[in-house]
């Protein structure tokens, strides 16, 4: 299958508010109340999904791949992140995003994340029978 109407430039961002369970604390960080690289993940990969979603065909998806990421800037609880995501590169059913996210004072990430496009239930029944053999 192809997807021709997925193609590099596509951005989308969401904005979120950093609350006390999105913080380090949370992942294990005891005594470091400011928020958490893996959150900011989870965040980053929403909003990749987000740029294609409405653009796949009923019964496909995307998956994280790859994540080459800085953290450069801490950010503390009540303040607003935002991410933005822009595809940079197709080839085939890879896509590879630009990421950029921002606090309400300083740019607190860059790097690029890697998605693949697939078809849910084929993907989902080989995940199913490994380990099963």
């Amino acid at each position: 299958m192809e997807f021709n109407n997925i193609v590099p430039g596509m951005t989308f961002e969401k904005e979120f508010v950093v609350e006390e369970e999105d913080t380090a604390v949370h992942f294990g960080n005891d005594n470091v109340p400011v928020f958490a690289s893996p959150r900011m993940i989870a965040w980053i990969e929403g909003t990749a999904i987000g740029t294609v979603a409405l653009f796949l065909p009923e019964g496909w998806e995307t998956v994280g791949t790859s994540f080459n990421l800085a953290h450069i800037a801490a950010t503390p609880v009540g303040m607003k992140v935002r991410v933005v995501a822009e595809l940079t590169e197709v080839k085939g059913k890879l896509l590879t995003f630009a990421i950029k996210a921002y606090d309400e004072v300083d740019k607190i990430c860059e790097g690029t994340h890697g998605r693949a496009i697939i078809e849910l239930e084929k993907f989902l029944s080989r995940v199913n029978v490994k380990g099963k053999n």
